[in-house]
């Protein structure tokens, strides 16, 4: 069976929570592979033991190569958890990403809440689940 990508991606203010939420949830992500931006995916990696493929830090083009993933729809999720109160220099490039979440209707979750929502729903486990995917070349 083929296996399902997810990007985990976190603001520095805003890493320990979601380095918390994925050891909570440690054994729901592990049959997923995961990519992630550079600091956040060595955090994570480090803390977990689990594999993770590290793009570029965000402000250096990481988000960018996620959002390349979203397009080429190599991307099942995305946990992003931002910092809302402190922008970043990159906020455009983060803006962008979340849009092409709702562009390819991939579930992106940017709180522990809506994370925990995502990775408790059935259908998150569920291999033989097929995300409607959008048909814009008619």
């Amino acid at each position: 069976m083929p296996s399902r990508t997810i990007a985990l991606v976190a603001h520095d203010h805003k890493k320990p929570e979601l380095l918390e939420w994925v050891k909570l949830h440690l054994d729901t992500l592990r049959p997923f592979n995961i990519v992630a931006t550079g600091t956040t995916g060595s955090l994570i990696q480090d803390s977990t033991g689990l594999e993770v493929h590290r793009f570029k830090s965000g402000p250096l083009g990481g988000d960018q190569q996620i959002g390349a993933l979203i397009a080429e729809g190599k991307l099942d999720g995305l946990f992003f958890f931002w910092d809302p109160l402190n922008p970043a220099p990159h906020d455009p490039d983060v803006k962008a990403l979340l849009r092409l979440c709702s562009v390819w209707n991939v579930p992106v979750a940017c709180s522990p809440a809506t994370a925990d929502l995502i990775v408790t729903s059935p259908l998150f486990s569920d291999i033989n689940h097929v995300r409607k995917i959008p048909d814009y070349g008619k």
